[in-house]
């Protein structure tokens, strides 16, 4: 004698197939996603390539300024590594102390205001920053930059003569600090919020200060979330353009003098500043420094993944 299937029995039986459905059409949309990413990276790439040949296989005659590619391109370069990297290096540091004091060390009410102000100032244009650079802080930093040229002269960094405008490649550095600070501490606060409470707690309990619980547990789980938010904040500063256009007083080559007039372009304001008024070739040569930017970019990010799985791989938790 068979038994009849109960409801209850064909519901079970149901349940798994549309579960599996379900997790296949995920998987599709996901697989999908990821593979539009990886072919729009390589369309992008492969008009870069295409676009910026015939700058490539010219003559040096031909080449903006009568220079070669690579004389034209290597201040370019200079002039945006070093601009990142002086944002980076004034930016990390105040970045942490501010996500440090929001999370753990402000109270409450305080915290969620500063966390909502440091939130908004990452919604702030570029243009905006651009124009508080031009206007209100080179000519603050005017009198700073005389100062230093005349008492750490010796210091090729600051030898001089200084700028009588202050628009030079450390203030740009300055302006791009200041706009990617808010998106990095947004990162960190988050990172450090995330801390396992028992981790802490532990510390604290073990006779640690604050201080001692922070660098000893917080600081070490967080460390992989940092690498990110200046990875990011580094990425923002490269490609940044208009802050860059409307504060560098751009008249020279490779220098290590970040307080003189004579200060090179980056590869972002330079196309922004040439673009509209370049034909034939000279557009071919724009293009192809935004290639080189384009592989400065991915060569930091994939740096930057592949120091955070390191960390990850040899982390104590595994």
């Amino acid at each position: 004698m068979t038994q009849e299937p109960t409801s209850a029995t064909t519901g079970a039986a149901l349940r798994p197939t549309r579960k599996s459905r379900g997790d296949a059409i995920f998987a599709g949309i996901s697989k999908s996603a990821g593979v539009l990413i990886l072919a729009v990276l390589a369309g992008v790439a492969l008009f870069f390539i295409i676009e910026a040949w015939p700058a490539v296989t010219a003559s040096s005659d031909e080449i903006p300024e009568g220079k070669s590619l690579l004389d034209y391109c290597i201040p370019l370069v200079y002039g945006t590594i070093i601009a990142a990297v002086l944002a980076l290096l004034i930016a990390t540091p105040v970045s942490l102390g501010i996500a440090l004091f929001i999370s753990h060390y402000a109270p409450k009410r305080l915290a969620q205001g500063l966390g909502y102000i440091v939130d908004l100032l990452a919604a702030i244009p570029s243009v905006v920053y651009g124009l508080w650079g031009i206007v209100f802080l080179a000519a603050q930093l005017t009198p700073a930059y005389g100062w230093l040229a005349e008492h750490v002269g010796f210091i090729p960094l600051f030898a001089g003569p200084a700028s009588a405008t202050g628009r030079t490649v450390l203030t740009v550095g300055i302006v791009l600090a200041v706009m990617i600070l808010p998106i990095m501490t947004a990162i960190c606060r988050e990172i450090f919020l995330q801390t396992p409470k028992l981790y802490e707690e532990a510390a604290l309990a073990l006779g640690a200060t604050r201080w001692e619980m922070i660098r000893m547990a917080v600081l070490p789980y967080a460390k992989s979330g940092i690498i990110s938010a200046a990875m990011l904040g580094l990425g923002r500063a490269l490609g940044e353009t208009m802050a860059v256009a409307l504060v560098l007083s751009v008249g020279g080559g490779v220098s290590l003098n970040l307080i003189s007039s004579e200060n090179p372009s980056t590869i972002a304001a330079n196309i922004a500043l040439q673009f509209p008024e370049s034909s034939g070739l000279e557009v071919n040569v724009l293009i192809f420094t935004g290639l080189v930017l384009f592989v400065i970019t991915l060569a930091v990010n994939l740096t930057a993944r592949w120091f955070i799985a390191r960390r990850a791989e040899f982390s104590g938790a595994n």
